[in-house]
């Protein structure tokens, strides 16, 4: 079984600071859309759905305003309150009561309010997912736009900004109250028959032009039974790359600890490279520190690079022959 697979940057001449070498650059040629409807009839019903739930997302947005403005008065009572106890030195049965009845209201005022956040947040996960699927079923298509122009003639720079937004909006994983993380959330690996779907940034590793192997980051195409395809890969030949950000406050042991061997993405390339976490994020919006193999320094490391949560998974060492 193997994985159609695309490289995200073509190169004609190597660009990565020696040790380092650059990817093949080899581009997959496409396999044939599957019978299954007209691509175009694909982006009109995918452009129709993303219009209504931009409308209920918009209205969940206006849901929220209205909670969080219901529950201000609650939440300024219980502050007055607590003024009133500090004046007069005492806690009196009637504020003891008072102080329990506010305290429920605002509990049950911020679980609404959460409720309507996290059916906006499913809305814009589905928004998502659907602006994926049109932009695979336009590249069958041959439709391009000018946020993604074909591959052949995309500049180095519109890439790095490309994949830049990807790491920004990861979407973070907010779970439930002792709700555990998912598979491909920060540092937790896929399941053991998580199948990549179209689409899908992976890391695979391939063979450079010099014969040597390395890792690079590319995209799913689709998912084959067939294994004498060119450009195909094997599923033991790709990393999945993480669909959540983790939160360090909240699921912290869903993140690479200090000195954890891992593969992260060099920066200004689409090569990933066997560094060390240097140190972990400490809030979500923040990248890893981590320290590249790198031989021309003395310890063997390069000084702390940034790289963001999406670029950085668990180092899959293969069996030397």
């Amino acid at each position: 079984m193997g994985a159609w697979f695309v490289p995200l940057l073509r190169r004609r001449r190597p660009f990565f600071p020696r040790p380092f070498l650059s990817p093949s650059g080899a581009a997959a040629i496409l396999p044939p859309p599957a019978p299954i409807g007209s691509p175009v009839m694909a982006l009109v019903s995918a452009d129709s759905r993303i219009a209504e739930l931009l409308g209920e997302l918009h209205q969940l947005i206006k849901q929220t305003q209205e909670e969080r403005s219901r529950s201000e008065h609650n939440l300024v009572n219980i502050q007055k309150t607590h003024e009133r106890m500090q004046t007069e030195n005492k806690i009196s049965p009637y504020y003891r009561t008072k102080l329990r009845g506010l305290y429920t209201t605002a509990k049950a005022d911020a679980e609404a309010e959460c409720n309507v956040l996290r059916r906006a947040l499913d809305k814009i996960a589905e928004i998502k997912s659907l602006l994926e699927e049109r932009r695979i079923a336009a590249k069958i298509a041959g439709i391009y736009s000018e946020a993604e122009p074909p591959r052949k003639t995309m500049r180095r720079g519109v890439l790095m900004t490309l994949l830049q937004q990807s790491a920004m909006t990861l979407p973070l994983w907010i779970g439930k109250p002792g709700e555990k993380p998912p598979p491909l959330c920060g540092a937790v690996p896929a399941a053991g028959d998580y199948v990549a779907k179209p689409g899908d940034k992976v890391a695979a590793r391939v063979k450079a032009l010099e014969g040597d192997e390395q890792w690079i980051l590319a995209e799913v195409v689709s998912y084959s039974h067939a294994a004498n395809k060119r450009h195909t890969l094997s599923r033991r030949r790709i990393i999945p790359l993480p669909q959540w950000k983790t939160n360090p406050e909240t699921d912290p042991e869903a993140l690479f600890h200090k000195d954890q061997l891992v593969l992260a993405l060099y920066p200004q390339t689409t090569c990933f490279y066997r560094a060390l976490i240097h140190a972990p994020p400490q809030r979500p919006q923040d990248d890893y520190s981590v320290l590249f193999e790198d031989t021309s320094y003395a310890d063997g490391y390069s000084p702390p690079l940034n790289v963001a949560q999406r670029y950085v998974v668990a180092c899959k060492e293969t069996k030397k022959k």
